[in-house]
């Protein structure tokens, strides 16, 4: 693009932008001859794709703000509307980041002008509430305004069609394709009004559905420390415990209320460093039984547990750790149906359904293709994403999980045990898996690509000192799953070591996901177990940081 375009095409966007704070932003880098920021901001457009939209906010089709909101609304209403849903009803959640509110009131505007019937949520609320209305109300699609727990400058459009599920190809294609059609803002109509404001009573209904993850009569004895991360979940969480007769929880009071500048986190994700010292400080304090977390839009919940031999003697468990502990939780309270997770998420899952008699599935990442399991009865994802209601919430959701989760921690302090204790008596069971994450943030995206590009053209013939046996390139499909971009390795030997490489959908970051089992005889064995599986996993990340050039 020639200078001259650039400026062009800046200051035609400029003529159509609706909103105030993102053209004085865009006139002053016209006014200064700021190339290099408009190159940034006009480079391209962001894709629509099967995480929808995400990105920074700005001025621009590269950045997040009202004219990208306004076409992919657009987009996805043509795509409704030539799926024959014309007067179908659209649920519009948003969370509490900066210009959720916006974007969820011009989607409204988009799909009433669009001849769609519109329902925006009452106020910002966990992500879950709004998969939960989609069937709840019989909605033909739903649309949640959040970027989860990415930081704060970002925003993003989540899309779900009627089943309550996020969508997956080839629907993500043909909406990226309607918006593309969409030549100007001008062709967009956007009423007034004409939409429909709930109330609480959707909130109600799924409040009422968050008991039935609980057994009637269970022990509800635990304490808990929580977080809300800055995020929505509070006030639905605290609901949901009074509700089901828990003992109030603890709140970090520094971030109990939504804030979009999330002041207190460098990133507003229990995962990241550092996310949990606030947590973990308060339960120093009052020395509950538990801890947990949610992200900002309460998706997904993390635990931690007492532990001394830590630092500050808390521990956040693993993802595939509180998936286990869930699922083993399930099949004592006698779930039946489909267990599944995505193929990054730990091997131990499959392993505790056989043990139960029940099915099991993997999928690929994310919840658009666990929710998609036919007869799910819990599926989860290592990123701490928990299902565990599917015929009320066909998403990962904070929430009920945060229930369960501490129903079982009920349910062993009442036998005078711990979730540890659990997972001790699970390794025994099945074997100690052990898994890691190497994450690589990165600012430059050609870092990712330039990785992946290595370990395709070099695949590493042995980690740690194992060969690799099989390596996969995702990219070409299997028999069970579909094409995506991902590498999987498997290791020689007795432990089952696995490796999977693939960038984030959602973030800058270049993932690879570690798993080795080490076989357990007795309780006894458990400590040189772990020796040796933390000795494994740390020879596995250092050789495959090499061979992907990180």
């Amino acid at each position: 693009m020639t200078q001259d375009d650039l400026l062009t095409r800046a200051k035609a966007w400029l003529a159509e932008d609706p909103d105030s704070e993102t053209r004085e932003e865009l006139a002053e880098l016209i006014k200064a001859g700021d190339t290099d920021a408009l190159a940034d901001r006009f480079a391209g457009t962001l894709q629509f794709g099967t995480a929808g939209l995400r990105g920074e906010l700005g001025a621009g089709p590269m950045r997040m703000n009202r004219s990208v909101v306004i076409r992919a609304a657009a987009g996805l209403a043509a795509y409704l509307r030539a799926k024959g849903e014309e007067g179908g009803l659209v649920v519009i959640g948003y969370d509490a980041r900066y210009k959720s509110a916006d974007f969820a009131r011009d989607t409204a505007a988009v799909m009433t002008g669009a001849g769609l019937r519109a329902a925006l949520l009452p106020r910002p609320l966990p992500t879950p509430v709004l998969a939960y209305a989609i069937r709840h109300l019989g909605a033909v699609a739903g649309v949640e305004v959040t970027a989860s727990h990415n930081p704060p400058r970002d925003n993003g459009y989540k899309v779900y069609l009627g089943d309550g599920s996020q969508i997956v190809p080839p629907a993500d294609a043909e909406i990226a394709a309607e918006i593309d059609a969409i030549r100007s803002l001008d062709d967009v109509p956007r009423p007034e009004d004409g939409w429909r404001t709930l109330g609480d009573e959707v909130l109600d209904a799924y409040l009422e559905r968050t008991d039935a993850v609980l057994t009637p009569g269970s022990p509800r004895t635990a304490r808990t420390v929580y977080t809300a991360m800055h995020g929505v979940g509070k006030d639905v969480l605290t609901a949901a415990f009074a509700r089901a007769g828990f003992p109030p929880p603890a709140l970090v009071a520094a971030q109990a209320e939504p804030d979009p500048a999330f002041p207190t986190v460098a990133f507003p994700n229990p995962e990241e460093p550092g996310a949990m010292d606030l947590a973990f400080e308060a339960a120093r304090a009052v020395d509950p039984d538990l801890v947990i977390a949610n992200d900002p839009d309460a998706d997904r919940c993390a635990v931690a547990v007492p532990d001394p031999a830590v630092t500050g003697g808390w521990r956040m468990l693993r993802g595939d750790e509180v998936g286990a502990l869930l699922a083993a939780h399930l099949v004592y309270k006698g779930a039946t149906g489909v267990f599944a997770e995505s193929i990054v998420s730990s091997s131990l899952l499959g392993r505790i359904a056989d043990a139960a008699g029940l099915g099991y599935e993997e999928t690929l990442t994310g919840f658009k293709w666990i929710a998609r399991v036919e007869g799910l009865r819990y599926g989860y994802e290592e990123a701490l994403g928990y299902c565990v209601d599917p015929e009320g919430v066909r998403d990962k959701d904070g929430i009920t999980a945060a229930l369960l989760v501490t129903e079982l921690a009920s349910v062993l302090k009442e036998q005078g045990r711990t979730l540890t204790d659990l997972l001790d008596d699970l390794a025994v069971e099945h074997g100690l898996h052990a898994t890691d994450q190497l994450s690589v943030r990165v600012e430059d995206l050609s870092v990712i690509a330039n990785a992946m590009a290595a370990l395709r053209e070099r695949p590493p013939v042995s980690l740690a000192g194992l060969t690799v046996v099989s390596a996969e390139d995702l990219t070409k499909g299997t028999e069970a799953l579909p094409p995506t971009d991902g590498l999987r390795y498997h290791l020689e030997g007795a432990y089952k070591a696995r490796v999977i490489v693939r960038p984030s959908g959602t973030e800058p970051k270049l993932k690879c996901y570690l798993e080795v089992v080490v076989p357990v005889a007795a309780a006894v064995d458990l400590a040189p177990a772990r020796a040796k599986a933390s000795e494994l996993l740390v020879a596995i990340k250092r050789d495959l940081s090499a061979a992907a050039g990180l």
